[in-house]
C-alpha cells in the first residue's frame, strides 16, 4: 500500500505501452490477413465466435475479478480457485464441441463444425493460467504481463500470417485464435513460479463464488446484447456482410477495448486496494478516467471524420464497404470510454448486483435496436446500434455513480475538457480533408490529417481546457516510480 501510487502509474504505463503495441500488431495483422484472405473467411469465424464468445464469458466465471478484489486471499484459496477454473475450461471445451453441429446447421455451413471443434481447446488452455495471471495482478506486476501480452500476440500473429500466405484461408484465423492462448498461457506460468496445490473445502470461496458468479451474469448478457446483431446478419445476409460488418465493427472497438483492458486492469487492482478510502478512490478513479476519455475522444473523432481513408489504408480497396458502418459506428466508441469505467468503480467497491441491473436494462434496447436495422442491412443496423447507445449514456452515469465516492458532476467535470477541446480540432482536421480530397496517396492523406487533429486537440485540451497539470503529475510519477525501481536493483 506504501507505495500504491509508484506501482499504479508504473504498471498504467506498461499497460498502455503494451496497449500502442497491442493496437499496432492487431491493425498490422488486420491489414495483413485482410489483403491474404476473403471477407467470407472472416465471415467464417464471425459465425463461430458469436457463439464461442458466449462461453468465453464464463472461462473463470469472475473468479479472478474476485481474487482480485479481496483485500486478501490465501494459498489454499488461489490453490482451489485453479483447479474450479480448470474444470471450468473443460466443461466450456466439451460444450463447445457439442455446439458445433448445430453451428454449422444454423448457418448452412459444414465447415463450421471442424472451426468450432479447434477453437473449443483455447478455453481449456485459458483455464489453465488464469489463476497465474491473477497473482501477478494483485502483485501489481503489469510490467510482466505486458511482455507476456504482447510477446503471445506477435507468435500468434505471426503463425496466422504464415498459415494465411501458406493459403489455408479461414485456418489461418483459427490458427491466431488457439495459439495467441497458448502462448499466453505459457508465459504466465513460466513468470509468475507459481504451482498449484491440491484443492479444499470451507476456504472462503463461496463468497468469492457469488462475485464472480454475478460479474460473469453480467458480462454473458452484455455479451449477448453487443453480439446479436452478428448473429441476425449472418443468418438474414450471409457471410459475406458479416464478414464486412464485422471487421468495421472490430476496427472501430480495438482502440477502447485495448484502453479499457490495458488502463481498466491497472485501476480495477489499485482500487480494489482502496475501496475503504473514499477521497483516495475518488482522486484515483477520476485521474484514470480522465486519462481515457483524453485519448479516446480524438481517436473517436478520427475514425467518423476520416472513415474512408483509415479503411482504406488499413483493409484494402475491397473492403470499401465497410467505411460507411464504420463511420457509423464511430459515436460507440466515446460512449463505451464514457461509461466503461464506470464498471471499475463498481466492481471495486463490490456493487456487482448494481452492474448487474444495468446490464438487464440496456441490453433489451440493444437488441430491440439490431431488429429495427436488420431491415436496412448492416448500415441501419450500425445506426440504430450507435443512436440507443447515444441516448443512454446519461442514464447509465447518473444511476452507476448514485451514493458512491463519485458524482454525476464529477463526470461531467471530467468530459468537458475533451469534449470542448475536440470542436476546433475536429474543424481544422475536417477543413484539410476536404482541402486534399483524393489527391495523392490515401496513407499521406491520412497521416496530414490525424496530424492536424491530434496536434490542435492535444494544445487545447494541455494549454487551454488546463489539463496540463494532470498530464505533468503523471510523467512526474513515472519518473519518481523509475528512479525508485533503479535505486531498488543497485540496493539488491
Amino acid at each position: 500500500m506504501k507505495d500504491l501510487k509508484e506501482k499504479t502509474i508504473r504498471g498504467g504505463s506498461a499497460r498502455v505501452a503494451a496497449l500502442a503495441t497491442n493496437f499496432v500488431l492487431r491493425v498490422g495483422s488486420l491489414a495483413i490477413l485482410a489483403r491474404l484472405l476473403d471477407p467470407k473467411d472472416f465471415g467464417l469465424l464471425g459465425m463461430v465466435t458469436a457463439f464461442t464468445g458466449v462461453l468465453s464469458l464464463f472461462r473463470d466465471f469472475g473468479l479472478s475479478a474476485a481474487a482480485i478484489q479481496r483485500v486478501e486471499i490465501s494459498e489454499d484459496q488461489s490453490s482451489t480457485l485453479f483447479w474450479i477454473n480448470l474444470l471450468v475450461g473443460a466443461g466450456l471445451t466439451a460444450i463447445a464441441i457439442l455446439l458445433a453441429p448445430v453451428i454449422a446447421m444454423l448457418f448452412h455451413e459444414p465447415r463450421l463444425f471442424w472451426i468450432t471443434s479447434v477453437v473449443a481447446i483455447g478455453f481449456l488452455i485459458n483455464g489453465a493460467g488464469v489463476q497465474h495471471s491473477t497473482i501477478l495482478q494483485r502483485q501489481m506486476r503489469f510490467v510482466t504481463l505486458a511482455w507476456i501480452e504482447v510477446g503471445s500476440l506477435i507468435a500468434s500473429t505471426l503463425l496466422a500470417i504464415g498459415a494465411a500466405v501458406a493459403g489455408y484461408g479461414y485456418w489461418a484465423l483459427v490458427v491466431m485464435t488457439v495459439s495467441l492462448p497458448l502462448t499466453g498461457t505459457i508465459g504466465l506460468w513460466l513468470a509468475s513460479h507459481w504451482i498449484p496445490g491440491a484443492p479444499r473445502r470451507g476456504i472462503g470461496i463461496r463468497s468469492m463464488m457469488r462475485f464472480g458468479g454475478t460479474l460473469t451474469l453480467n458480462g454473458l448478457i452484455l455479451y449477448i446484447a453487443s453480439n446479436f446483431e452478428k448473429v441476425l446478419l449472418g443468418r438474414f445476409w450471409g457471410a459475406e456482410s458479416l464478414g464486412i460488418y464485422g471487421r468495421a465493427y472490430q476496427l472501430i472497438r480495438i482502440p477502447t477495448d485495448n484502453l479499457n483492458s490495458a488502463v481498466g486492469e491497472v485501476a480495477f487492482s489499485a482500487l480494489s486496494r482502496i475501496q475503504d478510502d473514499p477521497s483516495r478512490l475518488r482522486s484515483y478513479f477520476l485521474k484514470g478516467y480522465c486519462l481515457v476519455l483524453g485519448f479516446t475522444v480524438s481517436i473517436t473523432i478520427a475514425c467518423a471524420l476520416f472513415a474512408d481513408d483509415i479503411v482504406l489504408v488499413l483493409l484494402g480497396p475491397k473492403w470499401k464497404e465497410a467505411a460507411p458502418i464504420f463511420r457509423l459506428l464511430a459515436p460507440t466508441m466515446l460512449i463505451f470510454a464514457i461509461t466503461n469505467p464506470l464498471g471499475w468503480l463498481l466492481n471495486s467497491i463490490g456493487l456487482v448486483g448494481r452492474g448487474l441491473k444495468i446490464a438487464l436494462v440496456i441490453a433489451p434496447l440493444m437488441v430491440a435496436s439490431y431488429i429495427v436495422g436488420l431491415p436496412y442491412g448492416p448500415r441501419g443496423v450500425a445506426f440504430a446500434y450507435s443512436a440507443v447507445m447515444i441516448a443512454w449514456v446519461v442514464p447509465v452515469i447518473v444511476w452507476a455513480v448514485h451514493g458512491t465516492a463519485i458524482s454525476f458532476w464529477d463526470v461531467l467535470r471530467a468530459t468537458s475538457p475533451p469534449l470542448a477541446s475536440i470542436i476546433p480540432a475536429a474543424s481544422l482536421g475536417f477543413g484539410i480533408h476536404l482541402f486534399l480530397g483524393q489527391t495523392g496517396s490515401p496513407l499521406l492523406r491520412l497521416f496530414l490529417e490525424a496530424l492536424v487533429l491530434f496536434t490542435t486537440y492535444f494544445g487545447v485540451l494541455l494549454f487551454v481546457a488546463g489539463q496540463k497539470l494532470l498530464y505533468l503529475d503523471l510523467l512526474r510519477g513515472l519518473a519518481s516510480s523509475s528512479s525508485g525501481k533503479q535505486k531498488g536493483l543497485v540496493s539488491a
